[in-house]
């Protein structure tokens, strides 16, 4: 009896995923049915994991900018405002006068303002290298949030079609009750008109085994229950929301299998994480190139402007003197600014170096290992559906079987472990059916994730 059920045990255990309940102080008052496609939708539109990836590319897009502004002039002011020493140009005049004491009586007050802007001409690729590689960056981000969305919509149909393999279960394990009721009854009749083709053990028996159904059917109706509320969070419903699905029977649809090369093909053009490892590879060069332009002066065109005023002071007009305390000149000219350092460049050239390897290496990774997992994918497809084909042969005729018996049973002909033999052969083949529809299912949606299939809708 306990390989009767034994695919609603495996289902049951499938769909025994947390549920994270949602607060809602009113309930909808009326259903929501959404078919697949609707609830990929609605689970992209809701997810926060998306947020996450499109907070990432907001931040590269903001470094990107940043690069750019570093082509631009910088100017940098500095305001002053203090006391300040009071001076004449007698004391300098016809001599200096070098015993001049300072005396807190003869104190002013000064305001100064210095400016100076730089505009960079050349920096060897500190610039455009750094460009470069928020421009690629983007891009790996932008692969990146694809890829969270493409996990998304796989999740979406594994609790989706987990709730209509839950509910076929649960159809099935009742069309089993439905057909042991009725055996019971006429077991009851025959047995009590002394019939040679029962005894009382055979209706012990039909009532152990509806006992075992029914407990089968409360695990199919919680398998039910936990498929529902785990697509509800992914949808980012509330508990008590009311939801149903327009997919009412697990079918096929008589697709064709492409061959195995068509998905890896697929899969090198469309799959985000190819798209990430190419970018990638393109930001780390830049980065590259980028560390080894410290090497070498940024040439600059630098202007100056200084204004000092101070109340109590005689302006000074001699070339040779400066006054910080009263004062106005300013230039232009043209400038190199050179950091030389012992070995802090090279290293950060080296760490630079050392990710670009360590992603060679995840490209290596990625063109053994992803080809690998469409091949996993790609041959349980095939098992489902030549399992599909076996089962649905099996159970079509164990249903004429159980029928048969049931007949022969209700007619006073046949024995009772007839009907037994024939109602756990039909059930386990017609659980394998849907359980056969469902892993092929599961394998073409596995497929749609490792060749990049993009979801229903474009994420932007």
């Amino acid at each position: 009896m306990k390989n009767i059920f034994i695919s609603i045990l495996f289902s049951g255990a499938l769909l025994a995923l947390p549920a994270i309940n949602h607060a809602s102080d009113e309930a909808p008052k009326s259903s929501l049915t959404l078919s697949l496609d609707e609830c990929v939708r609605m689970a992209l539109k809701s997810a926060p994991e998306l947020g996450e990836a499109q907070a990432d590319i907001d931040q590269t897009i903001s470094k990107l900018d940043e690069a750019k502004s570093y082509r631009y002039p910088q100017l940098e002011v500095k305001t002053l405002f203090g006391p300040a020493p009071g001076a004449r140009a007698q004391d300098l005049s016809p001599v200096v006068a070098t015993d001049r004491q300072f005396k807190f009586s003869e104190l002013t007050w000064f305001a100064s303002t210095d400016a100076t802007l730089i505009q960079p001409l050349w920096t060897f690729g500190k610039i455009s290298e750094n460009m470069k590689a928020a421009t690629h960056g983007i891009e790996v981000d932008r692969s990146r949030k694809e890829q969270r969305a493409n996990e998304i919509a796989l999740k979406v149909k594994e609790y989706y079609f987990g709730l209509m393999l839950a509910r076929e279960m649960k159809e099935l394990v009742l069309e089993v009750l439905e057909s042991l009721d009725k055996a019971r009854v006429t077991a009851q009749k025959l047995f009590e008109q002394g019939s040679d083709t029962i005894d009382e053990i055979d209706i012990y028996k039909l009532d152990a085994f509806t006992g075992e159904a029914t407990k089968y059917l409360e695990e199919a109706k919680k398998g039910e229950s936990l498929a529902l509320a785990a697509l509800k969070t992914r949808l980012g419903m509330p508990d008590t929301a009311q939801l149903e699905i327009s997919s009412e029977r697990l079918t096929m649809d008589g697709e064709q299998i492409p061959e195995y090369d068509t998905f890896v093909d697929k899969a090198r053009i469309r799959r985000p994480e190819f798209k990430q490892i190419a970018e990638g590879l393109k930001a780390r060069s830049a980065l590259v190139e980028a560390a080894k332009a410290n090497y070498y002066p940024d040439i600059f065109l630098g202007g100056l402007f200084s204004w000092s005023y101070a109340d109590g002071r005689d302006r000074i007009n001699n070339p040779y003197i400066t006054d910080q305390f009263k004062h106005t000149y300013g230039g232009v000219a043209l400038g190199a600014l050179w950091k030389l350092d012992f070995g802090i460049t090279g290293a950060k050239v080296a760490n630079e170096r050392s990710q670009y390897n360590r992603l060679l290496s995840t490209k290596e990774f990625a063109d053994a290992n992803i080809p690998l997992q469409i091949r996993k994918f790609y041959l349980e497809l095939k098992e489902a559906d030549n399992s599909i084909k076996a089962t649905k042969t099996a159970y079509s005729n164990a249903k004429k079987w159980a029928v048969t018996a049931l007949a022969n049973f209700d007619f006073g002909v046949g024995p009772a472990k007839d009907i037994f033999e024939a109602l756990q052969a039909y059930s386990r083949m017609r659980a394998g059916y849907f359980q056969s529809i469902y892993n092929y299912r599961i394998a073409v949606a596995n497929l749609d994730f490792a060749t990049g299939e993009a979801p229903v809708v474009v994420v932007k």
